[in-house]
């Protein structure tokens, strides 16, 4: 067994840019061509990034869009390239999965943005299920603004809010204590497996504190309840072969906590980066570590907070320096993303874009445009492992 550990990084929405079919995906009735998380944030605000700079971000981000992101035009010492979505969604599991080397093979159920926006049969699951008369919201929202607007309602009613997006979603909000956080879990385990018959991707808990509007704020006790993968991803292929499998933040719940050895769960990203850093002292010879930070898009893409955005780029910057740090020779680090997020653009959903790969460990390499399967498939080769059934290394 080779003793070269792989580390795959994905900064949850850091999109770059340049998805050829970017017309296809909407906000609203505005397509997402045009659509740059990374690019536009840079040109409203220079980007102080020196460690993924110095990897390629920048050169990624030309290549991916055509655009300079202002800050991080440097020479490029890295693995640097851009990826490429196939799978019919611009959301986390599609993401995930592929850059797992599990494209999606179906067409996602989506809700349609209307009020009411679930069917009865789903309504009628959801209120047996959580012992409730009704349910709040019903429609396509933001998390974070449909809790101010029924959150005083919820505490006087019991009825738990529900909403979805543009993604293949359904997403329940509850507080903690007035509902109750292991009632709320309990209710959206519960309800997943209707949802993934309807080929619905996730249903997530979405648990909050506060107790009028303005004081309402989601905690980090989320849990997504997520669809299998419909194939092997490269946590599979690696613990099937023996090798030790570290999920970091969501990772478990993406991949429904198949082919994971060991999961790092946190309140926060700051807490996620403690574990990131110790694993690259502490992981097993052979081993994959999967990570996700998730609050680039929870807490700054949807609510389109172009300062917020900018400011958690740098802040983990400054944690893929200090993992970076941490790494033996021989060792493979690569940091991507899922989907785009954009917070320049209109409404408070996703957008469709190629995402960097940028890689720590082997040297200055352009691997230019790739597939995103074909990042999973470099970290088995990296592994000596079995190549996933999509993706062709670059290494």
């Amino acid at each position: 067994m080779t003793e070269r550990r792989a580390f795959l990084v994905v900064m949850d929405s850091v999109g770059i840019g340049g998805a050829p079919d970017a017309d296809r995906f909407f906000n609203g009735a505005r397509p997402d061509t045009g659509a740059n998380t990374v690019g536009h944030i840079a040109q409203a605000r220079p980007l102080n990034m020196p460690n993924l700079a110095r990897l390629g971000l920048g050169a990624a981000v030309r290549l991916a869009s055509g655009q300079d992101a202002p800050g991080l035009m440097v020479p490029s010492q890295g693995l640097w390239g851009a990826a490429t979505e196939i799978s019919k969604g611009k959301d986390t599991p599609s993401g995930h999965w592929e850059i797992a080397g599990v494209p999606v093979p179906w067409d996602w159920h989506y809700f349609p943005n209307r009020t009411p926006a679930f069917p009865p049969e789903v309504t009628a699951r959801i209120c047996d299920l959580g012992g409730t008369t009704g349910i709040l919201a019903d429609c396509h929202a933001s998390g974070t603004q449909v809790i101010e607007d029924f959150g005083a309602e919820h505490i006087r009613t019991g009825w738990p809010i529900c909403y979805t997006s543009v993604d293949s979603v359904l997403q329940i909000a509850a507080h903690e204590d007035h509902f109750g956080l292991d009632r709320l879990i309990a209710l959206c385990q519960s309800l997943a497996p209707m949802l993934h018959a309807m080929r619905v991707g996730r249903v997530i808990a979405r648990p909050f504190l506060g107790e009028t509007p303005g004081a309402f704020r989601r905690t980090g006790n989320r849990r997504d309840f997520a669809i299998a993968p419909p194939g092997r991803t490269i946590l599979d292929i690696a613990q099937g072969a023996g090798r030790v499998t570290h999920a970091i933040g969501k990772i478990g719940d993406i991949f429904s906590h198949r082919g994971i050895s060991h999961l790092h769960k946190g309140k926060s990203d700051a807490d996620l980066a403690d574990h990131l850093i110790r694993l690259g002292k502490e992981a097993e010879p052979g081993s994959l570590t999967f990570a996700n930070f998730v609050e680039f898009d929870t807490n700054f893409g949807h609510r389109r907070d172009i300062p917020g955005y900018a400011a958690q780029l740098e802040w983990f910057d400054g944690i893929a320096g200090r993992f970076m740090a941490s790494l033996r020779p021989g060792d493979l680090a690569i940091f991507t993303a899922d989907h785009g997020n954009d917070p320049s653009w209109h409404g408070t959903d996703h957008t469709r874009e190629r995402v960097a790969v940028l890689g720590h460990g082997l040297g200055a390499k352009d691997v230019g445009l790739v597939g995103f399967s074909d990042i999973g498939a470099s970290v088995l080769e990296h592994l000596g492992l079995p190549p996933p059934d999509h993706g062709r290394s670059f290494l």
